[in-house]
């Protein structure tokens, strides 16, 4: 293969500087931005030219899209329309007015200072979200709106995809406003064109797929319909992306959510990894010195407005003026969707390749900055106020109550039963189940069921498990039950699991896997009998409740010697 070393050398620096970004808590996408400048063409060392990588890494963002897409499905967007509609909407918007007209009064044209705008008004979802996950700040008040906003800014960006490769093609305003107008009736008809086929063929097709339970074919199935549906959209002259997100959006609506997500995220990640890749092989370190006050001016630009227009946002909606300067402070950094958009607008010729690296400077040197700001957001905020500083930590009962949920693995007749009992119970749950029939059968009855293996850590991972208060492991085959089980425990070990078992030894495996309890079936039901049978005989209720509990708490041995005597 003509380019196989040049594929090795890259791999071989993408791990290790993403493992090195792991071991030191620094966002992979930096990790991945800093191989494409080590392998890039402007910085001494391996150059890696693989014309097929950048048609790979294109993939990347169309995969993103659709995980986003499937994330914000129309009932959900509904749902957080006043929270994240007003002000994800209003701060994208609000920012690329006040920057693209900075900009514009310093002498751009206006398509780019409008692509200027859009590009600073993106914030890292990645990088706000792991920063407060390592301080804690998650289920705060500042926390959960600034990371509300900053995923909403994500789904703004789509307009952008549409919008930006228009600018490039635009002669003059009565051109523009034509080819705008035309864009939006295309992206009106491919709405219409993937929201019918995702009402009525989508759902069936995966059905049918999910009927042959092949992880293999709804993997592929996932591929297909993605790939197809930015083909679609690009084949009106729309990016690939847009039809991504489109389908993702009406999938989000369907009980595969979940496993669609988990499958299809491997891809997503590397090939998202290769895209940022190709954006630092864009970088040339050379032409720093010689922008390098105006990318600082445009760290500044992006920090101070974004803080600006935020808290001015919050803080009239009624959030106090401590959590509203902590919000702002975490919405200031760039995001990784802005240089997605920078590449849009090279590859349209919206903007110079000079203007780019500025902007592409600017986005990078504020995701830096924003780190440290997002750190010491308490300390900032409380200078900036002269407040107290107390932590704002929100409503401990809805904190907690976000907390309080179960995931149920395996909906046959012992976890539908349990779903019951939790659900009378007024607990929340979740269940899973890899048999399509269940799951719609389960989903009709109103119950919260979707499509998925509980013992993927892919899905463990895109559903949180590791903030369950409970697993409950129903599967009644032994050897998916000891896998789901071995790695939950092994990926989350604070998160309790009970399992049910088909006999004394699946018990043994399942407890000796990590189930603190492991129950089975045939037993239990031997002493659920023998219990009502000292019932009838008139021993007291205390004294059977005892002795059937001696016999749990010692794992059935007593019965297990028993049935060694003889």
């Amino acid at each position: 293969m003509e380019n196989l070393a040049e594929i090795i050398i890259l791999l071989g620096v993408a791990v290790a500087v993403v493992v090195s970004c792991l071991r030191f808590h620094i966002p992979t996408s930096l990790g991945y931005l800093f191989v494409g400048v080590i392998v890039g063409p402007y910085t001494f060392g391996p150059h890696v030219q693989v014309p097929e990588l950048k048609s790979l890494a294109e993939f990347g963002v169309v995969f993103l899209l659709f995980t986003i897409g499937l994330n914000f499905s129309l009932p959900q967007l509904h749902a957080l329309r006043h929270q994240v509609f007003g002000f994800g909407t209003a701060q994208v918007v609000f920012t690329t007015i006040v920057v693209g007209l900075v900009v514009w009064l310093a002498g751009l044209p206006i398509a780019a200072a409008f692509v200027i705008g859009a590009v600073f008004a993106q914030s890292s979802t990645t990088i706000i979200g792991s920063q407060l996950a390592e301080q804690g700040e998650e289920n705060s008040h500042h926390g959960r709106l600034g990371l509300a906003m900053s995923v909403f800014q994500d789904v703004t960006a789509v307009p952008f995809l549409v919008v930006i490769p228009v600018l490039g093609m635009a002669a003059g305003a009565d051109m523009l406003a034509a080819n705008l107008g035309l864009a939006i009736l295309k992206a009106i008809a491919a709405f219409a064109l993937v929201f019918f086929a995702g009402r009525w063929l989508l759902r069936p097709l995966f059905r049918l797929v999910t009927q042959k339970q092949s992880s293999e074919a709804f993997t592929l199935t996932v591929l297909l319909v993605a790939l197809l549906a930015a083909w679609s959209t690009n084949s009106l002259g729309l990016s690939l992306a847009f039809g991504a997100f489109l389908v993702g959006m009406m999938l989000g609506e369907t009980e595969f959510r979940h496993q669609m997500e988990s499958s299809i995220r491997p891809f997503r990640d590397v090939l998202l990894g290769l895209f940022f890749v190709g954006i630092g092989m864009l970088f040339d370190p050379a032409i720093i010195p010689s922008i390098w006050l105006w990318a600082l001016l445009g760290v500044l630009l992006i920090v101070v407005s974004k803080t600006l227009i935020v808290v001015t946002m919050v803080r009239r909606s009624g959030v106090d003026i401590l959590s509203a300067w902590r919000t702002g402070l975490l919405l200031s950094v760039g995001g990784e969707f802005g240089f997605a958009l920078v590449f849009i607008a090279l590859d349209a010729n919206v903007i110079t390749p000079e203007i780019g690296q500025i902007a592409m400077t600017s986005v990078l040197f504020s995701m830096i900055a924003g780190a440290f700001l997002i750190r010491f957001n308490g300390v900032i905020a409380t200078w900036l106020t002269g407040s107290k500083g107390e932590e704002d930590l929100g409503n401990p009962a809805e904190a907690a109550s976000m907390m309080q949920h179960v995931v149920i693995g395996g909906y046959g007749r012992v976890g539908h039963a349990v779903a019951v009992l939790l659900r009378s119970s007024g607990i929340a749950n979740v269940a899973f189940d890899t048999d399509s029939k269940r799951v719609a059968q389960g989903r009709s009855d109103g119950n919260p069921v979707s499509y998925g293996d509980i013992s993927e850590p892919e899905l463990q991972t895109t559903i949180n498990i590791g903030q369950a208060s409970l697993v409950i492991i129903t599967i009644n085959n032994t050897t998916m039950a000891l896998r789901a089980v071995t790695s939950i425990r092994r990926a989350y070990p604070h998160v309790p699991i009970i399992a049910r078992a088909r006999d004394l030894k699946a018990s043994s495996q399942l407890i000796e896997a990590g189930a603190a309890f492991a129950y089975p079936e045939t037993l239990e039901a031997s002493l659920r009998l023998g219990a009502t049978a000292l019932e009838m005989l008139r021993v007291p209720t205390n004294d059977i409740d005892s002795v059937v509990q001696d016999v749990r708490d010692w794992n059935y041995k007593s019965i297990d010697e028993e049935r060694a005597d003889k």
